[in-house]
């Protein structure tokens, strides 16, 4: 894969400029365990993102039926 275009996945996926940093370095150097442990950690932070939303929203939702009821 380009270093450029994992380069802008990393940007699009809210990756700071450290993370992005050392992720190229690690892909420039050969280290794609390492940086397969970091692109996993992301991964996880979004999904908590994800899931917190998901709650919020849910609440919303529920609010939203509770005064549809009264």
């Amino acid at each position: 894969m380009d270093t450029k275009k994992i380069l802008e996945n990393l940007s699009d996926m809210g990756c700071d400029d450290k993370q992005i940093c050392f992720m190229k370095k690690m892909y420039e150097e050969g280290d794609t365990d390492t940086l397969l442990r970091d692109l996993r950690k992301c991964r996880c932070q979004l999904m908590d993102e994800l899931h917190a939303s998901q709650k919020r929203i849910d609440n919303m939702d529920y609010l939203i039926r509770q005064i549809q009821k009264e």
